[in-house]
């Protein structure tokens, strides 16, 4: 809105399916919210920035526990099926319009419902992983997606044992997690911009050295 969008252009631009209204987000739109990062996210935002100038992504290094834990989606999957009593539909890769936020969900169920699915590899992971843990990325599947709920599923494969946490949909915990995103967005946004410049300084010295 800042940058002369309507209210309602800019709540498609971001992603909204309507215009916000909470507190919180009426304070991340006005500057009112400053966000402390972490390290990993402000890794994340770098990486973001670097793929939308360099137009690919950096190459991601897959650990151990990544790929046991795609080997075990389709086995989690079907035994959740089993044990829920729901099919699950798999599905691909869902953004936003013009491709500002995105998800990768592990199945979709009915009308309402997402699964998602996490492989309790490592000991430390098997003993400490709580539901909350992975609460944000549950809720971002119920805002970009309109759904209900989402059955968050604990899978340790070694052990058979499978816990189920159903959480289901907060409207005020979306609105707080989609202030979060926008402040997100305008950090990639920033180093972005810092890239592009410079870039296009480099490139104005390697025109003035030829």
């Amino acid at each position: 809105m800042r940058t002369g969008k309507s209210e309602s252009e800019a709540a498609k631009f971001a992603g909204y399916k309507k215009p916000p209204t909470s507190e919180a987000v009426a304070k991340a739109i006005a500057d009112g919210v400053t966000m402390q990062w972490g390290s990993k996210a402000l890794d994340y935002a770098r990486d973001v920035a670097r793929e939308r100038v360099g137009e690919t992504a950096p190459t991601k290094f897959q650990n151990a526990a990544m790929r046991i834990g795609s080997e075990q989606e389709a086995s989690a999957r079907a035994m959740y099926e089993g044990r829920a009593g729901y099919l699950v539909d798999e599905v691909g890769f869902y953004t936003t319009e013009y491709d500002l936020f995105g998800l990768f969900p592990d199945g979709l169920i009915d009308d309402n419902g997402v699964l998602e699915i996490k492989t309790m590899v490592s000991s430390d992971t098997l003993f400490t992983a709580v539901a909350d843990a992975y609460m944000d990325q549950c809720l971002g599947y119920l805002w970009l997606l309109g759904r209900q709920w989402v059955d968050l599923v604990l899978w340790c494969p070694d052990l058979g044992h499978m816990v189920i946490h159903r959480i289901t949909r907060d409207e005020d915990a979306i609105e707080a997690l989609e202030a979060d995103l926008m402040a997100f967005a305008e950090l990639v946004k920033d180093y972005e911009n810092k890239l592009r410049a410079a870039l296009a300084a480099n490139d104005e010295l390697a025109k003035q050295a030829a």
